[in-house]
């Protein structure tokens, strides 16, 4: 019995990708955005190819990534942003809406996200993660883009 199996790809060229960034916690922002497009471009894709927005939080991102699926534009997508916990129950709120966003656009559309929204303790957290968090996320998207290619 021969067993097809699907391997990793990494391989960016020609892949179309939307990034969309949330602007609360800009500076915790910046760094995963700086680590998810570095990546994007040592993966292959081309500045041409990646088209990056922002939204004022965590909250508003579904809906930027679902109008972005929808146009049927991209391979891939990816979801940035820092929910930092406070003294309030908002924190709860935003992380798993957020997050039950993003999925349900993924599932709903058919189309690669990844999730690279940091849910954390405190600023210090966020700040250690965020490069690669945003590094990782370039790479799951790319690999998730190219899995589904291979199984059409």
């Amino acid at each position: 019995m021969t067993i097809r199996e699907l391997e990793p790809n990494l391989a960016g060229k020609n892949l179309r990708v939307g990034v969309v960034q949330a602007r609360f916690n800009e500076d915790i922002g910046e760094g995963l955005r700086s680590g998810c497009l570095s990546e994007l471009a040592r993966l292959g894709v081309a500045d041409a190819d990646v088209t990056y927005a922002t939204v004022p939080g965590a909250l508003e991102l579904p809906l930027t990534l679902q109008a972005m699926a929808q146009s049927k534009r991209f391979d891939a997508l990816v979801a940035l942003g820092a929910v930092i916990r406070g003294e309030t129950y908002h924190f709860e709120i935003v992380s798993n809406e957020s997050a039950r966003g993003i999925t349900d656009v993924q599932l709903n559309c058919g189309i690669p996200i990844a999730n690279a929204v940091l849910t954390t303790e405190n600023d210090d957290q966020a700040l250690v993660r965020m490069v690669q968090k945003g590094t990782e996320a370039a790479q799951a998207a790319i690999e998730m883009a190219n899995l589904l290619k291979a199984l059409k």
